[in-house]
């Protein structure tokens, strides 16, 4: 651990608002009892205002009035938070006008030859995505407020291949991002399970005077991931599709948002994928569309003769314009 991180160890210790002695600081944090001395003057000598007293309670604490503790980063950390600022934002993060207003902190305790190599890194870092939407920030906030205090929300919700609204109440258990879109993951009352929802569809959402406990040891993360893996048991809804393709074109393909999750194995030349059998025929024929040659269906032989009809549809609609 470097000095700095140290100093700051220290300080955290202190800030505890409990006298401490220098063989309980050394104990905490693994270092000679000399050590937490050199420290401790170097503190006092930024400006720190530590009390030092003696005798059998003696210890060190820091002033009441002391609140604010000065920030110590290495280079690589703050390059670091910049670098995930940036990311965040570019994916639509709610809080971009708090985490501004962090880095900005941060930056303030950086002299001239440090924030000049800062700049330099951040210069050559760019994410690029879709534009996030501005309207779904305030969204985003309710539902990640509603998510930490556990309170029940009233949506009203839109669905995208009817365009029908319906009205439900929720308890929200956390939001993911995937794939450029923001998804609220909880409990939905009127169909009495736990469900996702995209944000972007949300009309409307109000804070009710219900709350509610999330389930213990629940995973957002591993319900929504879930969500998108073929379920195991359903045999009959399920169909495996094999294809060739050079390694190039099969590690695409296995990592593509849509097939990724249904991969159940391959080689270099072959993937393997556990798809829903509509998904199949009728999805699947244009997300291979693009590989054109480069890929070969070997089974089921359905899908086979499912992208043979979608490769004829288009001909003859061009045909006709």
């Amino acid at each position: 651990m470097s000095k700095s991180s140290m100093m700051l160890s220290i300080l955290w210790l202190l800030k505890s608002g409990r006298r401490i002695t220098a063989k309980e600081i050394a104990d905490s944090l693994e270092i000679n009892i000399r050590t937490v001395y050199r420290y401790i003057d170097s503190l006092c000598a930024s400006g720190v205002p530590i009390i030092a007293d003696s005798g059998h309670n003696g210890g060190y604490s820091l002033l009441h009035d002391f609140t604010e503790a000065p920030l110590f980063f290495e280079i690589d950390e703050q390059k670091a938070l910049n670098h995930a600022a940036i990311y965040a934002q570019e994916s639509g993060y709610p809080y971009s006008e708090v985490l501004n207003r962090a880095i900005s902190k941060l930056n303030r305790y950086t002299n001239e030859t440090q924030q000049s190599l800062i700049n330099r890194h951040t210069q050559g870092f760019d994410v690029i995505q879709p534009p996030a939407d501005p309207s779904l920030e305030a969204t985003l906030q309710t539902l990640e407020a509603a998510v930490a205090k556990g309170i029940t929300l009233f949506m009203s919700y839109e669905k995208g291949h009817v365009n029908t609204i319906s009205e439900r109440n929720i308890d929200p258990y956390g939001l993911v991002h995937w794939k450029n879109r923001w998804y609220i993951v909880g409990y939905c009352h009127l169909r009495d399970e736990v469900r996702s929802f995209r944000v972007d569809r949300i009309i409307n959402l109000k804070q009710t005077e219900l709350t509610f406990n999330r389930p213990a040891n629940f995973s957002v993360r591993s319900f929504f991931l879930k969500s998108l893996l073929p379920d195991s048991d359903a045999k009959d809804t399920f169909i495996t599709v094999k294809i060739q393709a050079h390694p190039q074109v099969i590690k695409e393909l296995s990592s593509h948002w849509s097939l990724w999750p249904a991969f159940i194995e391959g080689t270099e030349t072959e993937a393997h994928f556990k798809l829903k059998k509509d998904i199949a025929l009728f999805y699947l024929p244009y997300s291979l569309l693009p590989y054109g040659r480069a890929i070969q269906i070997l089974e089921p032989k359905e899908v086979k003769e499912q992208m043979v009809t979608v490769i004829k549809n288009l001909l003859e609609h061009y045909q006709k314009i």
